[in-house]
């Protein structure tokens, strides 16, 4: 499992390698395939034996998505309200394996917690058996249709972000096919967490606000922002990071700054725009530094908003945990004046929109 990718099914890697071709990491590549040839017979198996054992959508206790772009500190909060045990979310093991979570999942599982690294790729944030982690790693292995495939054979790197986060250029099946992926993890996922309301991280999702009210009508959502001059130089090192780290093929070619700048503005506008008619106990905004500053506070607001259960059974796991990160360092990245131009010329209205200062 010393890729991600090693999690994904055939039809996955068929789409995706058709597209932009053999990854030019020989031995990587064999590994890739090696594994979801192996698992397939598994996987099916899997499938069939959970046919009647999945919940329907419809009877899911309704998910609490958190939104933001990356960066904005989505992983803190979801780390955070994660440590409450009235919670589902979604285990390493499930980004890993979640065509075999049940199965290969189950069995490998002390296998795969030993191989887990000590600390994210791109920042100090620990990595444990029980760390909540994103659905989007477990979706890239489900479907093509994901930014991390770009990351993966970054020779489409431009295309597979707009695919994988706007649904550009995709046709109504592949959309209709992703919706279908999507709703089976979430199915699984609740399942495996015992029933528990799902909590559920991932920035793509900042997007598609509209489309997950449709997929999921009573969900609820929280969208937290941060200084876009932060989430800029960080998203710098994030792509640098994970493209030094998991490309099957060269990208001196990839555009990085470009990228961010272009992706934020219509990720934020999309979401402003879905969010129009939520009520306030369907969707809440709070700011970064509401939250590093005030963590209890901030999730207590954010509890009574949305009239979510459980916050003061829950508050001594989550001082328990504010306690435990206290010594947590953040990256720090030094401002350039190019950048801070960029993102002022760039993303100015979003800066203004929430009280940020314009880089000097």
């Amino acid at each position: 499992m010393a890729h991600p990718l090693n999690g994904a099914n055939l039809g996955t890697l068929a789409a995706v390698i058709g597209r932009s071709g053999l990854p030019q990491k020989p031995l990587q590549g064999a590994m890739i395939g090696l594994s979801s040839l192996a698992r397939a017979p598994f996987s099916l198996a899997e499938k069939v034996w959970l046919e009647t054992r999945l919940p329907d959508a419809e009877a899911m206790v309704p998910p609490v998505f958190i939104l933001g772009h990356w960066r904005s500190g989505t992983t803190h909060l979801y780390n955070l309200m994660t440590k409450s045990d009235e919670w589902g979310y979604v285990p390493p093991v499930a980004t890993g394996l979640p065509w075999d979570l049940f199965g290969l999942g189950r069995l490998f599982k002390p296998v795969l917690e030993r191989a887990l690294p000590s600390h994210r790729y791109i920042d100090n944030i620990p990595v444990n058996p029980d760390s909540p982690q994103e659905d989007e790693i477990a979706l890239a292995n489900m479907s093509p249709l994901s930014f991390y495939h770009g990351i993966y054979f970054p020779s489409d790197f431009a295309d597979y972000l707009n695919r994988g986060i706007f649904f550009d250029g995709c046709t109504k099946s592949e959309i209709d096919q992703w919706e279908e992926r999507l709703q089976y993890l979430m199915r699984k996922l609740y399942l495996y967490n015992d029933e528990k309301p799902m909590l559920i991280k991932n920035p793509v999702y900042t997007a598609r606000l509209a489309q997950l009210r449709r997929l999921f009508p009573t969900a609820k959502f929280i969208h937290i922002h941060r200084n876009p001059h932060q989430v800029f130089r960080s998203m710098q090192n994030f792509y640098t990071k994970l493209l030094g780290q998991f490309a099957l093929q060269g990208y001196d070619h990839v555009n990085i700054d470009e990228a961010i700048l272009s992706i934020y503005p219509r990720m934020m506008h999309a979401l402003e725009k879905d969010a129009e008619g939520l009520s306030d106990d369907q969707f809440i905004e709070i700011g970064y530094d509401a939250l590093d500053t005030d963590p209890i506070g901030t999730v207590e607001n954010i509890y009574r908003a949305l009239n979510l259960p459980g916050f003061e059974t829950s508050r001594p796991q989550f001082e328990a945990y504010l306690n435990s990160v206290q010594s947590f360092e953040k990256n720090k990245f030094e401002p350039t004046q190019k950048a801070g131009q960029q993102v002022n010329d760039r993303w100015g209205y979003f800066l203004n929109k929430w009280g940020y200062e314009n880089a000097q």
